[in-house]
């Protein structure tokens, strides 16, 4: 059986799309080792798999990334495999390297293109160090991973590689609908689930609640700017129609998103990484049989005009945005919903990944 150690620098509990990807490899005969970090406040977990969380002294920052990788370089370099599979570029520098000195094939998933990160758009410094890294270690590597065509198109452009583009998307699978925790009855309910940070949209939609009447809007996740969100919504007395849920597993949130009417994804153009998005929690929402509104960029545009499941927000305004909610209700999504999802599953996006790792088992 042979050995694969897969990094990532989040918890482990929330990335459904490393789970999915660990899961199918366990599934089909690898010895799988996921790697992450343990905060304070996470979850436990329990897969079957194996995993392993760092405790940290840092959590954030420059020093945070230093010593993840420290620690996932001397962990890599101890500890037996036979393969590597590195999660974004924070994770990428140890598993090039080691990679390189003791010959282990290699398989880059890039989730983002992390050096445009709105977090470095006021960070010149920091974005060049991880620039450095993309234009050094990214056009030697022979096996790459992304989750959208047009972040295969700018690796392609800028460095000439061919990446394989697997969307991360759910299962089909029986969900097991759960109320929300508030009393949201007889409201309609407009549904936020991921990061809660900055350029995600969720500032346009608490100033949108206060032209609408009979609606909830419901926020689940955490994040940099939580709490001052919640300041916001305290400003504007907005309390009865804005409520922040917290984090939640992937298994409540499943549970949770069918409650919606309404599920939005709607960020702002802050450079390249946001530009290019196609969020996971759109197709969460899809499985959800939850019809969506989207930010007017590429992907997103893409998605809805092959796949009708929702709306795309033309003129970023509150008035507008309310306008397309309020229309929105009136229309019924079930028949585009139903063959989407037909489409739009894993049991289609995880062969391209059973295909990469068969050529490298050769």
């Amino acid at each position: 059986m042979k050995r694969i150690i897969i990094s990532v620098t989040n918890d482990l509990v929330t990335d459904q799309r490393v789970g999915k990807t660990c899961e199918l490899l366990s599934e089909t005969g690898y010895d799988v080792l996921l790697v992450g970090r343990k905060l304070k406040k996470s979850f436990s977990i329990q897969r079957n798999y194996r995993t392993k969380r760092f405790r940290l002294l840092f959590n954030k920052g420059i020093l945070f990334y230093t010593e993840y990788n420290m620690r996932l370089f001397l962990f890599l370099l101890f500890t037996k495999k036979d393969m590597l599979f590195s999660n974004d570029l924070d994770t990428l520098l140890p598993n090039y390297i080691i990679g390189k000195l003791q010959n282990k094939k290699l398989v880059f998933d890039s989730h983002e293109l992390f050096s445009e990160i709105p977090e470095l758009v006021n960070k010149q410094q920091v974005k060049k160090v991880w620039l450095f890294l993309e234009k050094t270690i990214i056009p030697k590597l022979q096996n790459v991973i992304t989750v959208s065509d047009s972040i295969k198109n700018h690796y392609h452009n800028l460095y000439g590689i061919s990446a394989i583009v697997i969307r991360n998307i759910p299962k089909i699978e029986h969900i097991n609908q759960k109320n929300f925790e508030i009393d949201a009855e007889g409201k309609k309910v407009i549904l936020y689930q991921g990061s809660v940070n900055i350029g995600r949209g969720i500032e346009l939609m608490i100033d949108t609640m206060a032209l609408l009447d009979e609606y909830l809007f419901i926020v689940i996740g955490d994040g940099d700017i939580l709490e001052q969100l919640k300041e916001k919504v305290s400003n504007l007395s907005l309390h009865n129609k804005v409520k922040f849920l917290g984090k939640k597993t992937p298994e409540e949130l499943k549970e949770l998103t069918p409650n919606a009417t309404i599920g939005m994804s709607l960020e702002e153009d802050l450079g390249l990484n946001y530009r290019y998005a196609l969020p996971n929690k759109i197709f969460d929402y899809l499985h959800a049989n939850v019809p969506v509104i989207v930010a007017d960029l590429p992907e997103m545009r893409s998605l809805i005009k092959k796949h009708p499941i929702g709306e795309i927000l033309i003129e970023r305004t509150p008035k507008t945005l309310a306008k397309t909610i309020i229309n929105m209700t009136n229309i019924s999504y079930e028949k585009e919903l139903k063959t989407a999802k037909k489409e739009l599953n894993w049991s289609k996006e995880k062969e391209k990944l059973i295909s990469i790792f068969s050529k490298l088992d050769k």
